[in-house]
C-alpha cells in the first residue's frame, strides 16, 4: 500500500511536469542604463562605433547580424526581416534623379523592420527599380520576408551613403569643452525611439543605382547591460 501511494505520488508530479507549459520560466530583467556620465559616454562610443560600421560594410542587414552577435543579443545572431504591410509611401522627390531613371519606370516600395532575437533595431523604407533585378529576386522580394540585402547579394553590390545622422546625442553639444560631464539623475536613461539615421543608395556591378533605402536605427540596438552595470 505504501509502495502504490509512493507510485501514485510519483506519477502525479510527473504528470504535472508535463502538463506544465516549456516555456514558463521567469522573463529576463531588461537591460538598464542608468542616466549618469559613464553610461551616457558609453552609449555615445557605441552608437558612435555602430555608424562607423553601419558606413564601411555594404549591408546594413549584416553589420546588424554581427553587431547582435558581438553584444550577446539574442541565442542566435539573426536578423529577420518583418514586413510592414500598408500604404505605399511616395518615392522622394529627388528619387528619381537619384535612382537614374525617367519618369515612367516602374518603382516598389518595401517597407520592413530589421528583428534581432526579438528586438527592432532597424525601420528601412526601400524604394527599388525591379528592371534591375532578375525574376527571381523580385519573386523574393514579393513573396517573402528575407531581408533586401541578402535577396540582391548575387549582384555584389556597392553602398552610397548620401546621409548619416545622429538623431540623439547621449552628451549635450560642447561636452567635451566643459570642466565636467552631466552628473548623475538616478534615473533610468531616457532614449528616443530612433537614434540613427542612413540615407543610401546601392549599385550594381555595372554602377547603375538599383535602390534607394532610408533606414532608421531604433534605441534597441543598444538593448544590453552597459559595461559599467556588469559584474567584475
Amino acid at each position: 500500500m505504501k509502495r502504490h501511494a509512493t507510485w501514485t505520488c510519483a506519477l502525479g508530479l510527473g504528470s504535472s511536469l508535463l502538463l506544465a507549459p516549456l516555456h514558463a520560466r521567469e522573463p529576463e530583467t531588461p537591460p538598464v542604463w542608468h542616466d549618469d556620465a559613464t553610461s551616457r559616454l558609453e552609449a555615445l562610443a557605441l552608437l558612435q562605433s555602430l555608424n562607423a560600421e553601419l558606413l564601411s560594410h555594404p549591408s546594413a542587414t549584416l553589420t546588424l547580424e554581427r553587431w547582435c552577435g558581438e553584444h550577446h543579443m539574442a541565442a542566435e545572431a539573426k536578423v529577420v526581416a518583418e514586413r510592414v504591410q500598408g500604404e505605399d509611401k511616395p518615392l522622394p522627390a529627388d528619387g528619381r534623379t537619384q535612382l537614374q531613371i525617367g519618369p515612367d519606370e516602374p518603382v516598389r516600395y518595401r517597407r520592413v523592420q530589421l528583428t534581432c532575437g526579438g528586438h527592432v533595431l532597424s525601420e528601412a523604407d526601400n524604394w527599388y527599380v525591379p528592371s534591375r533585378l532578375t525574376d527571381a529576386m523580385n519573386h523574393e522580394l514579393d513573396t517573402t520576408d528575407t531581408p533586401f540585402g541578402k535577396v540582391v547579394q548575387a549582384l555584389h553590390f556597392r553602398r552610397q551613403t548620401l546621409s548619416a545622422e545622429l538623431l540623439w546625442s547621449p552628451l549635450p553639444k560642447g561636452w567635451e569643452s566643459e570642466a565636467s560631464l552631466p552628473t548623475s539623475s538616478g534615473a533610468v536613461l531616457s532614449m528616443p525611439h530612433h537614434v540613427l539615421q542612413h540615407r543610401a543608395l546601392l549599385f550594381d556591378e555595372s554602377n547603375r543605382a538599383f535602390s534607394l533605402v532610408v533606414e532608421s536605427y531604433t534605441s534597441q540596438v543598444l538593448a544590453f547591460a552597459p559595461a559599467s552595470s556588469r559584474q567584475p
